[in-house]
């Protein structure tokens, strides 16, 4: 099967489609595309849903390579509603 494993950082993108075997995991997906960033990732996710290494492919599935969060979410939609 197909999977597409991606970085995709505010100044750097990288994309890179392996093939594994049916029954195959996020950890094999890693494995297999040996990205040398991979290990600044905060987390991963499929098709933007929290994975873990364990989680189980499919054929097409996109494995996200998550980046750290450089300030909190709600910090950040407070201070755009407050305006400039």
């Amino acid at each position: 099967m197909r999977v597409e494993v991606v970085l995709a950082w505010s100044r750097r993108y990288q994309a890179v489609t392996v093939e594994l075997p049916p029954g195959a995991c996020v950890a094999d997906a890693l494995k297999a595309a040996a990205m040398d960033e991979a290990g600044q990732a905060t987390g991963i996710a499929v098709f933007g849903v929290n994975a873990t290494p364990q989680t189980l492919l499919h054929e097409g599935d996109r494995v996200e390579l998550l980046r750290p969060l450089l300030i909190d979410p709600k910090d950040a939609r407070r201070r755009r509603a407050a305006g400039p």
